[in-house]
């Protein structure tokens, strides 16, 4: 019997890792897009720097930044910024409605308050913002309001590439609600010498015990915050080194920059908004990733049925890490549009 190469196609696809697994998949998305446009306006702050709405807090935090912030953060109601043009106060609240609402958050929320920076006092540039904003952070931290600091200093923007309005430190990112930025690493094999370009294997880590966040659960073969100040590229070919003592020479070779993922995420009741930078990295198969700076306890090669298996029918995976994968198997062909939902997944992927 003869079959012809489109029946030959078609029966690949159908022994594809990924066929029939496009509801898991999607599971592991809408786990990273907790937040609708809904939650936006009826639990949020908007934290409003340089004219822009830069930011979504919850309104225990904002209370919180704006009473320990006093005379650098303001709240106002019907305004972009205060004092951004010619020193004026627009919008600003008087003192007494302002204690009324730092008594009762929740009522942020119903009066349409936003939080804004004082250019009178905060200054009317990125570096003075900076500045003035550092020590307000620092006090919420020795407070313990502020857990897990880093010394790693994030960008605040609207939008990535834009010049940022500040800078804050990281651990602050997710309770003032700004867009972050992080690159994730998927590392792959290439063992099939019949399809000598398709992807076999996944390198998968084990994240440490001691990790704050998501301790052992399953992760890329590295990831990493994106700091302020560095290109995406450069932040990977560091990350692959410093997590998987992946030599610079190799990783900045064969590092291809493949895709973004975004999403909105509640992460302990924060708005947590990322863009995540993917990039593929084939290794050689004879090539094995170790364990570097403390925060892997060990790699393993999974098969790609496996990796596909994992994400789709458990929650071993870090979350973020999940939708980074669904979007490798859709990059590559390993689940493929033939499949019900797929155009819904490949629309989820990006928030």
């Amino acid at each position: 019997m003869v079959v012809s190469s489109a029946s030959a196609d078609l029966a690949t696809r159908a022994r594809s890792p990924g066929a029939g697994r496009v509801p898991g998949f999607a599971k592991r998305v809408a786990e990273c897009n907790e937040i609708t446009p809904a939650d936006v306006a009826q639990k949020y702050v908007p934290l409003v720097v340089a004219g822009q709405s830069v930011g979504l807090m919850r309104p225990a935090f904002a209370a919180e930044l704006a009473k320990e912030g006093e005379g650098v953060f303001a709240l106002c109601r019907g305004c972009e910024s205060l004092g951004e043009s010619l020193g004026e106060s627009l919008g600003e609240l008087p003192p007494a409605e302002t204690a009324e609402l730092l008594a009762d958050p929740a009522r942020l929320l119903t009066t349409g308050t936003r939080v804004t920076l004082d250019a009178r006092n905060a200054g009317d540039t990125p570096s003075e913002r900076s500045a003035a904003v550092a020590p307000v952070l620092a006090r919420l931290r020795d407070r313990g309001v502020i857990p897990g600091w880093r010394d790693e200093l994030f960008p605040v923007n609207s939008r990535y590439g834009e010049p940022p309005a500040l800078l804050v430190e990281r651990a602050a990112a997710s309770l003032l609600g700004v867009r972050a930025y992080g690159v994730h690493i998927n590392g792959y094999v290439c063992a099939d010498e019949a399809r000598p370009h398709a992807p076999t294997h996944l390198w998968v880590a084990r994240r440490s015990a001691t990790k704050p966040t998501f301790p052992n659960a399953l992760d890329h073969l590295a990831a990493g915050g994106l700091p302020a100040n560095m290109d995406p590229g450069v932040c990977a070919v560091k990350e692959c080194e410093e997590e998987a003592s992946v030599p610079p020479a190799l990783a900045a070779t064969a590092l291809a920059p493949a895709s973004t993922v975004s999403y909105n995420s509640d992460y302990r009741g924060c708005c947590k908004r990322d863009v995540l930078f993917c990039y593929d990295l084939r290794l050689p198969r004879e090539f094995a990733p170790e364990p570097n700076d403390g925060e892997v306890e060990s790699f393993v090669l999974v098969p790609m049925e496996e990796a596909c298996r994992l994400v789709a029918e458990t929650k071993e995976f870090k979350p973020n890490v999940a939708l980074v994968l669904v979007d490798f198997f859709v990059r590559h062909g390993i689940v493929t549009p033939e499949e019900p939902g797929y155009v819904e997944l490949v629309k989820a992927l990006r928030r």
